[in-house]
């Protein structure tokens, strides 16, 4: 109603004042500040209390719509937090926020604060900074390597939707890895081929895997291949 009314104001002014040439140009500015809580896991890798000089890598992993809503409980279905539950040990530190929005999209403006606030507040070496991200929240993940192309040292996306218009806003020193079930219904392996292609062609390191005969769950064998956790410790940013 606000905007409207200026937008009226000003039409008024210049046509009132056409006939003497002169116009009067009124400014309007509004602010809306969005906030968003959230509840969120955080691992710490085995010596890091016993090592307080030493800085390490943190991996933020980002959750599918399933796992979206108030009780962390859910955020423990799939991904790094499901093997954490059973048992597994990561070298990095693993940021697991969880979306409190059941139907709506990651506001990645929102994680990226939060992702910030544990940067500064734990030692992590803002070198190795990873992001991964499964369903919704590997969507989410492309698009904060679009808005953010100089945070992460890597980025691993399980079955996401894909920004392919702005392919080459991402930064080509970010190494990447796709992972997609040829059967997936929810998301089509489309997404992922279409987005791969793209910056394959502008030579940008990315690998690409496929998993034939699996629907959209693909991110159970993506998580469970040790070697992407490997592959993870391996980069750096330059």
């Amino acid at each position: 109603m606000l905007q409207k009314l200026y937008f009226l104001l000003l039409c008024f002014v210049l046509q009132g004042c056409a006939a003497q040439s002169k116009y009067k140009l009124i400014d309007a500015e509004q602010e809306t500040v969005i906030k968003e809580n959230y509840s969120y896991y955080l691992y710490y890798p085995e010596g890091y209390e016993e090592n307080p000089e030493e800085k390490y890598p943190l991996l933020l992993f980002l959750h599918g719509g399933g796992e979206s809503g108030d009780s962390l409980v859910y955020v423990k279905r799939n991904g790094p937090p499901k093997l954490i539950q059973r048992g597994k040990k990561f070298p990095f530190l693993i940021l697991a926020p969880q979306n409190p929005q059941k139907k709506m999209w990651w506001n990645t403006r929102s994680v990226m604060q939060l992702l910030d606030t544990i940067v500064d507040n734990n030692r992590v070496d803002k070198k190795r900074i990873y992001l991964t991200g499964l369903s919704r929240g590997g969507g989410a993940a492309w698009e904060m390597a679009v808005q953010y192309p100089e945070k992460f040292a890597a980025m691993a996306v399980v079955c996401g939707m894909t920004p392919l218009p702005y392919a080459s806003w991402i930064d080509k020193k970010m190494p990447m890895w796709v992972f997609h079930g040829e059967e997936d219904e929810s998301i089509p392996i489309s997404e992922s081929e279409t987005m791969v292609a793209k910056l394959k062609s502008m030579n940008y390191d990315i690998r690409f895997t496929k998993y034939p005969g699996v629907g959209h769950d693909s991110w159970i064998q993506a998580y469970d291949n040790e070697e992407l956790y490997e592959w993870f410790m391996k980069q750096e940013r330059q």
